[in-house]
């Protein structure tokens, strides 16, 4: 009963803020939730007009205000986020342009011929980025990421084990920070850090890097420009032939004349970062935040994983890791499905 007083006073919240931005006789259906405690919904006006309502509960440790700063930002580079027509920061709600459905990856299901052009679309959209002067940002620094990607550790390797050791965890965190510190040096970029197919959109009626809409991009942060080309390339949720991504790799090192032995050292240590967190995450939305289906990735992650720790810069880290990251086995996987919502969060 409390729970459904609760649904129903930021229901009313979220009408009150629709009536003041003249859009309360809307017909709305929801149309995502996401890893957060954000939800979007479409709405219709009578007269046809659509936008979208993010609902991002502050008493669910959301915050719309990074998002809307980002978003000035970004628009300001002529890139296409969306516009945000009303704000209620204090409840936590957004009334945004809708850039409609058409993601990357239902494009390139419905039309694999398109997949190479989209592709290299989304790195244009990074090199001119990375051209611009960077905002004030918090830093995606060694120190930052290492703890992050420790997250293997603290939910993979505790679903997949039974615990978590914490000498294999600490001598892991003082080798892999040894490794990453040196890219500190190269900080500077606003990276989104969710780049990748289920967050572009493809816009083909706007020209030049307009013509991809950009998406959940609140997390930004500065830092280094191979960031958000590993997570579009070795995306968690579908599979990038190495042919393709080797083609995008060499096509944003052509436009930004980068060193590239430099380059592809530090996108396989980003790589492995990515990954170790991102396999952690999984694993905890399913043993913590009950929801398993997070869980049918961790292949695919772990694929990314295993071919960045081939790579001399990751020799170090691969080596700290040996025998203590168990392969997901379906008896794994099904082991973490399981445990669903068993454990309480650290």
């Amino acid at each position: 009963m409390k729970q459904n007083r609760m649904s129903d006073y930021r229901a009313q919240q979220a009408q009150d803020f629709l009536r003041a931005a003249g859009w309360h006789d809307a017909m709305q259906l929801t149309i995502a939730g996401d890893a957060s405690n954000r939800r979007y919904d479409r709405l219709t006006s009578k007269d046809g007009s659509v936008a979208i309502l993010m609902d991002a509960p502050p008493s669910k440790g959301e915050d719309v205000r990074p998002f809307v700063h980002i978003t000035t930002f970004l628009r300001q580079q002529g890139l296409s986020a969306p516009a945000v027509y009303a704000e209620d920061p204090r409840h936590g709600f957004l009334l945004l342009e809708d850039l409609g459905d058409d993601l990357f990856a239902r494009v390139v299901q419905e039309q694999p011929e398109r997949e190479q052009a989209l592709y290299e679309s989304a790195v244009d959209v990074l090199v001119h980025l990375h051209r611009a002067p960077a905002p004030d940002l918090p830093a995606y620094d060694a120190a930052t990421m290492t703890p992050l990607a420790a997250l293997a550790f603290d939910w993979y390797q505790l679903g997949a084990m039974g615990k978590v050791d914490a000498d294999a965890k600490q001598h892991f965190e003082n080798a892999f920070s040894a490794a990453l510190q040196p890219l500190d040096a190269d900080i500077s970029v606003l990276i989104q850090r969710d780049y990748h197919a289920e967050n572009l959109l493809w816009l083909p009626d706007r020209a030049g890097v307009a013509c991809v809409g950009l998406l959940d991009y609140q997390d930004a942060m500065l830092g280094h420009p191979a960031y958000d080309l590993v997570s579009i390339l070795q995306d968690a949720r579908r599979d990038v032939s190495s042919e393709l991504a080797e083609r995008m790799i060499d096509r944003y090192l052509t436009a930004t004349e980068m060193n590239p032995a430099a380059f592809r050292n530090a996108y396989a240590l980003l790589g492995a970062q990515r990954n170790l967190r991102i396999l952690g995450v999984f694993a905890r939305l399913s043993l913590s935040y009950g929801k398993p289906h997070y869980v049918d990735l961790i292949p695919r992650v772990w694929n990314h994983l295993q071919t960045c720790l081939l790579q001399p810069a990751c020799a170090d880290v691969a080596t700290t890791l040996q025998n203590q990251m168990p392969q997901p086995t379906p008896e794994i996987l099904q082991s973490l499905k399981d445990q669903c919502a068993t454990q309480s969060h650290p």
